[in-house]
């Protein structure tokens, strides 16, 4: 298993201090939309697909709200088939996606890999189809999946690992990638924990935003952010126990995993090169 960190978007909110908890008020945030490619024997993987060259090309698929405030760069050579290309592969090499949730800022990319096989659980891809009201149909864009992706639906069962429940294997993955619930952001969020020879690495998708948050000794969490989390929620009660989870998490397994989210420039410092 080797595995690639990219950013498939970046997104420049107003006030860094607000957003980020450092930096000047007046100046603008830098995050990113974390994504990995896993090489694995079965053809590559990508977990999250951030914005999509659709997205690019056309950027009210996003809506004015989304665009007015995060300001994102629209950079074609950060859509996750660029990235793909750039490390040296064809997106026909693309075979399983795994998306965190399907929000548009994680889900922009599917129409670049048609023949993938996409990989959620059944009460995210039930929002996303049906969103029941406006809360949960915020961050959803149906023209994200109008091609008609090739959806695996799985159910929350599955083996137990570092105390969370998860879905194990994947068809057509090895064991070494697994589904890790972590609802409350989105009805079906999930993050994506992957074995390397060095550890497991845990993709906690939106359940953080900032690496503040899940510090093990003195957790917090940049105004902002804190407030888009409450804002955004389906399930404010279970991300906040998720959170505390993930704290867990690294406070008694670092050694053996590592965590990080979709959005933080500072976890994504940690790994990404591109």
């Amino acid at each position: 298993m080797r595995v690639h960190h990219i950013n498939c978007g970046t997104l420049c909110p107003a006030s860094a201090r607000f957003v980020l908890g450092e930096g000047s008020f007046f100046s603008r945030a830098q995050m990113v939309c974390h994504c990995l490619v896993l090489e694995t024997s079965q053809g590559l993987a990508l977990v999250d697909t951030g914005l999509g060259t659709h997205d690019i090309q056309d950027p009210s698929r996003l809506g004015q709200r989304f665009i007015k405030r995060n300001a994102p760069r629209l950079d074609p050579r950060e859509t996750a088939v660029a990235r793909v290309e750039q490390l040296g592969f064809k997106r026909e090499d693309v075979r399983h996606i795994l998306p965190t949730h399907l929000d548009l800022d994680h889900a922009g990319g599917l129409a670049d890999f048609p023949t993938a096989e996409v990989h959620v659980f059944r009460d995210e891809h039930a929002a996303a189809m049906k969103p029941v009201d406006r809360s949960k149909k915020f961050g959803y864009r149906p023209q994200q999946w109008a091609h008609g992706p090739r959806w695996n639906v799985h159910a929350v069962d599955g083996e137990r690992w570092f105390g969370f429940e998860a879905v194990r294997p994947i068809p057509g993955l090895s064991d070494e990638v697994l589904i890790v619930p972590l609802v409350g952001h989105s009805d079906g969020h999930c993050g994506i924990a992957v074995k390397t020879p060095g550890g497991w690495l845990l993709h906690a998708g939106d359940a953080y935003f900032s690496h503040r948050e899940i510090h093990p000794v003195s957790p917090r969490s940049p105004p902002g952010v804190a407030l888009f989390q409450w804002l955004r929620s389906t399930d404010n009660p279970a991300r906040v126990a998720n959170q505390a989870r993930l704290r867990e998490l690294v406070r008694d397994h670092s050694k053996a995993v590592s965590v990080f989210c979709a959005h933080c420039p500072t976890d994504f410092q940690r790994y990404g090169t591109a």
